[in-house]
């Protein structure tokens, strides 16, 4: 009797301290999410993907242990690629007009935040209104952000706004590596409990001027008035190590294997830039719906979770960031959202998922009434709403629409498929967003293609 209940007692112990420590890590089991989005930054420039042209060892290492993707196609310009990546909606549905999110949208950091209970952080570029309470209204507990109140440099002797007060840098300060130091920070303070870190770097936008690494940096530079496209490589270099920063931090708090880090570019690289991809040369087009203005790299590891070494042909657009983060961190998307993209969790994991057969794109640089350019695509064909059909592929530049008479059968079948997609967004557009977009006295430097 009494060995009986010796055992019950040992195994009531034993099962007390498992439930102890189960309840002490369930919030851990939600894995941390960082998602980094690099500024004009196109396909061709990681060398993992064939590119020729730099340095991009970090980068490598995550494709390397993880999965890169070969198709994933996002808005041509800043701005419409952030709307539609942080609301998993094309911009068709909501998009205002340039450097806006609508303060009503919800973002990824909304549902994580109200549903998944995750601390968040965004740093580095904003450009989506200067409003502040916006950072936190689109879900964001903390940030360090560059172009939230006010445009002033943005790399060397920066300013940068901190959780709602203006930070002006006069001793050779770097941006970049200023937010990468706030985004190492809250990391640290913030590894027991599971994080959102949205992480919009500067890099690799104009102007392209030195780098802390570079041979000919000056420390007492200002303004954005030089630039020299020279500096370009050094720029990728410097983005590349700030990545590579992000990772040895995980690897010190040991929280590297609960957390999913995604890699994104947020439109094509700037057209002053031509790179060497393979044997080819890719004259940068952002600004433009041509292939070499919306490809993009996209990188995704999660060491024990993403299998290592994969490469996946699926196409994804920028609205399927959305349904994918929430995917991961367990969180259900609210139907009433209406989101369009769909998740790629399922790939991921190596599984078959539900991959896309095409893609919409309703782009418009200032809003307004109508698209100035609308299409949906395969991976193949591309159809226009003027009902211009290419072969995108193999005509990169879109210099020659098929003749419809001399269509072939995958070419018939692609051309049906592309217009009932067109077709679903026929009326999409709201009542409310058919306004002329606004005209600017002088250009935005910011976003010249």
């Amino acid at each position: 009797m009494i060995r009986r209940i010796g055992l019950l007692f040992l195994i009531f112990f034993v099962l007390a301290i498992v439930s102890t420590r189960v309840l002490a890590q369930g919030p851990k089991a939600k894995p941390n999410i960082i998602v980094f989005l690099a500024d004009d930054f196109g396909y061709e420039c990681v060398t993992a993907n064939g590119g020729k042209s730099y340095k991009t060892p970090n980068l490598d290492k995550l494709a390397a242990g993880g999965m890169r993707f070969e198709h994933c196609y996002v808005q041509p310009l800043c701005t419409p690629t952030r709307v539609q990546l942080m609301t998993g909606r094309y911009n068709v549905r909501n998009y205002l007009n340039f450097g806006t999110l609508d303060p009503r949208a919800t973002t990824f950091a909304n549902l994580l935040k109200r549903l998944g209970n995750y601390v968040t952080c965004m740093v580095g570029k904003w450009q989506l209104g200067q409003g502040l309470d916006l950072p936190k209204r689109f879900g964001f507990d903390e940030y360090c952000l560059w172009q939230h109140t006010r445009r002033p440099p943005r790399y060397a002797n920066p300013g940068l706004e901190i959780n709602g007060k203006e930070n002006d840098y006069k001793n050779g300060e770097y941006g970049p590596e200023l937010i990468n130091k706030y985004a190492l920070d809250f990391i640290t303070r913030k590894k027991d409990e599971p994080f959102l870190l949205y992480y919009c770097e500067m890099l690799t936008h104009a102007p392209f001027q030195p780098t802390p690494d570079s041979a000919d940096w000056d420390p007492k530079l200002l303004g954005e008035k030089l630039t020299n496209k020279k500096h370009f490589a050094d720029n990728v270099a410097y983005m590349d190590k700030m990545i590579g920063r992000l990772i040895t931090k995980l690897d010190e708090l040991k929280i590297r294997d609960n957390t999913l880090f995604v890699f994104v570019g947020d439109n094509g690289t700037g057209v002053q830039i031509a790179s060497q991809l393979g044997n080819r040369t890719i004259q940068g087009a952002k600004g433009s719906t041509i292939s070499a203005g919306m490809h993009v790299p996209l990188i995704v590891n999660w060491p024990g979770t993403i299998p290592a070494s994969k490469v996946s042909k699926d196409l994804i657009d920028s609205t399927d960031f959305l349904p994918t983060i929430c995917a991961a961190a367990g969180v259900k998307v609210p139907p009433d959202l209406k989101v369009d993209g769909r998740s790629f969790l399922a790939q991921l994991k190596g599984d078959k998922g539900n991959p896309r057969d095409w893609f919409y794109c309703w782009y418009a640089r200032d809003g307004g009434v109508e698209a100035t350019h609308e299409f949906a695509a395969t991976h193949n064909y591309k159809l226009y709403r003027t009902g211009d059909l290419y072969e995108w592929q193999a005509d990169p530049l879109e210099k020659k629409p098929l003749a419809k008479a001399k269509l072939g059968g995958d070419a018939v079948a692609a051309q049906r498929m592309l217009q009932a997609a067109l077709d679903q967004y026929q009326d999409a557009r709201p009542a409310e967003y058919k306004q002329p977009g606004k005209k600017k006295k002088k250009p935005d430097t910011e976003e010249q293609p």
